[in-house]
């Protein structure tokens, strides 16, 4: 056994690595005032950033799951490793020698097992790529080049070949120090008759990496027909691989999808390729998977859910495209950014596109085009004969529960007018009501639906508060409720109100976001109660409805809080309307104060020598945002 690391090492590690370096290869930072940095945490969803970094003083805090500590704590968190492996990747990439209080230098063997089979797959990409140059992968160098690829740009992407042996790649790697054990558990190996083989054998090989730059999986492509194989082979699941948790390209993408806020996800590695090339540094793909969660994820932290965001999906133009843009508008709402759709005219994929047209072509495809909801709501009602009135009845009841899902009241109704003008249906209120009703039948029965339209504010109001909605639920961590705490005294009022006399603040409630929440405790409650139906269904039936937001508690933790809140006294002396709506107004206010404070940094950092249209858009939201502030002050509960 290796002995514990010197401790004047580890704090050399700590010292020598700042942990704004370490954590901007997993989200973007931005700076937060008094030299602190700020970003998306990556330990759970959040609409507005509440990661916060300190350089100076080499710690991470969230103030909204609570999590924090130093950069070993954080790689040690966010790559599931222990201790001694996080101290021994982060000397690796210092260059620091460790020394071991028992066991002198630690051999080879002794290290982690996850930075060991990251190193095998490390080693692994230095052979493919080597074994690029060689006869036999002639045809695999072919291949790049019938695609536009030549020698420079295989060695930007890292691409190398697999010999068509059964085990040059085991036996090569044995011969670095690497067990038969860490080959099987890397997916590097499998078991053949005779022990371990080759999995990839005479296919060209992308290496797949996290977005800290490491080597974790492959993509093997079949270059010949004798290949019974799959088209495609990619690493199996592994300690450090999970497929729907990786983006091909995301390590180069990284910065530039920051830097632009703009994000293209195409289909495949040859497309991640082309793109590149073609100037859009942007360009990302899923290996071997659909477009999921996770994806969405890695991408919202990177782009930091700021208004001006975009998400750009270039799919096929097959059947099969169709359907992946279909399933990755199901995923829509989970974005802040705006998303898109781009396909070429005649169908070909970026890959194809450059080779036939340059990267003028590439470049043009992927301008933003469709918006993703207008092209999924177009996939559906394509299907129906909309000359008669039955086909476009038939059409809306298909179409209009896609458009009930969007959670933000006003851009589900302006979507719902578009859905009216697609169909050729004249009554445009008609159908905006109908989306409505279909958005409470979701509630009724438990789904997910949209929170429902605010009481009464204006739309430019309701679209600026709307970064402050559908935030997924936190935690039930962090410090205990401070009472003393006036948002948390009238959060915790609000909510109240909420179960107990859900009539005084149905239906503005149901429009607040949970991220208006700012205690974790409240602010998983308050999804409950979203998941529940919203504080609507509590003006049918009281004792069902407190059933049902218990019920859609996450923990024990969550549904012991809603029992104590629905049997609270409330601290007022008169529980009425007026009551009601100083509490609604209150909220609404400090969420307000915040993301006004943020703009207003925004504006600050942007100066005078940035875009004009995006300084304009920053001021006319900042604009918006103060009126609406004044109007709440002036006229309370009536301006929500």
């Amino acid at each position: 056994m290796a002995g514990r690391i010197n401790d004047d090492d580890v704090k050399v590690v700590r010292d020598a690595v700042p942990i704004d370096t370490v954590v901007s290869e997993y989200l973007q930072l931005r700076p937060a005032g008094g030299g602190n940095m700020k970003g998306l945490c990556p330990f759970h969803d959040e609409k507005s950033p509440s990661f916060q970094v300190s350089p100076s003083k080499g710690l991470f805090h969230c103030f909204g799951c609570q999590e924090g500590g130093d950069t070993i704590a954080f790689v040690m968190k966010i790559d599931h490793l222990s201790f001694s492996e996080t101290v021994e990747r982060l000397a690796a990439k210092a260059g620091i020698t460790l020394r071991y209080e028992e066991g002198g230098y630690n051999p080879t063997h002794q290290r982690g097992e996850r930075i060991r089979l990251v190193e095998a797959h490390k080693a692994a990409a230095d052979f493919y790529v080597e074994q690029l140059g060689g006869e036999e992968a002639a045809i695999g160098r072919k291949f790049l080049a019938e695609r536009g690829f030549d020698q420079s740009a295989a060695e930007h992407f890292g691409v190398g070949y697999s010999p068509a042996g059964w085990d040059h790649l085991t036996r090569f790697l044995r011969g670095k120090g690497f067990s038969d054990k860490e080959l099987l558990l890397a997916g590097l190996s499998q078991d053949g008759r005779r022990g371990p083989i080759d999995r990839f054998r005479g296919r060209l090989m992308w290496p797949i990496r996290d977005i800290s730059g490491e080597v974790v999986g492959f993509g093997a492509r079949k270059l010949r027909d004798d290949d019974n194989g799959p088209k495609y082979l990619n690493t199996p699941d592994t300690a450090i691989y999970k497929k729907s948790q990786v983006l091909y390209g995301v390590d180069l993408a990284k910065k530039d999808i920051a830097k632009a806020s703009r994000a293209v996800v195409v289909e495949g590695y040859t497309d991640v390729m082309a793109c590149h090339l073609a100037g859009i540094t942007t360009a990302i793909a899923t290996c071997g998977t659909a477009f999921g969660t996770d994806h969405i994820k890695i991408l919202r932290r990177l782009l930091m859910d700021n208004g001006s965001a975009r998400v750009i999906f270039t799919f096929d133009g097959d059947a099969a495209g169709q359907k992946a843009a279909l399933r990755a508008f199901e995923d829509d709402q989970k974005f802040a950014a705006e998303t898109y759709i781009a396909i070429a005219p005649d169908g070909m994929d970026p890959c194809e596109l450059r080779l036939n047209k340059g990267d003028a072509a590439v470049q043009d495809l992927v301008e933003p085009r469709t918006p993703l909801f207008e092209f999924a709501i177009r996939q559906i009602v394509s299907r129906y004969d909309l000359e008669t009135p039955a086909g476009r009845a038939s059409a809306l009841d298909e179409a209009g529960p896609i458009v009930a899902r969007i959670k933000n009241g006003a851009s589900q109704h302006e979507v719902a007018v578009q859905l009216a003008g697609i169909l050729g249906i004249l009554d445009t209120q008609f159908v905006v009501k109908r989306v409505a009703q279909m958005a409470r039948w979701a509630r009724d029965r438990g789904g997910r639906g949209p929170a429902g339209p605010a009481s009464s504010s204006s739309s430019s109001a309701s679209s600026s508060s709307s970064s402050y909605a559908s935030g997924q639920s936190p935690a039930l961590s962090g410090p205990a409720l401070n009472l003393r705490s006036p948002a948390h005294r009238t959060e915790r009022e609000l909510l109240k109100l909420a179960l107990q006399r859900p009539e005084l603040v149905s239906p503005a409630f149901d429009a607040y976001g949970v991220d208006e929440f700012t205690a974790p405790p409240y602010a998983a409650v308050r999804r409950a109660v979203e998941d529940a139906g919203g504080a609507e269904q509590g003006m049918a039936s009281a004792p069902e409805y407190l059933a049902g937001v218990r019920e859609a508690a996450p923990n024990d933790a969550v549904r012991a809080l809603v029992t104590e809140l629905a049997v609270e006294v409330f601290h007022g002396k008169t529980i009425d309307e007026a009551y009601a709506g100083e509490q609604l107004v209150r909220v609404r206010l400090r969420a307000v104060d915040l993301r006004i404070h943020d703009v207003t940094s925004t504006l600050a950092r942007l100066g005078t020598g940035a875009d004009h249209e995006r300084h304009q858009a920053v001021q006319n939201e900042l604009w918006v945002l103060q009126q609406y502030r004044q109007s709440l002050r002036n006229s309370g509960a009536a301006a929500l």
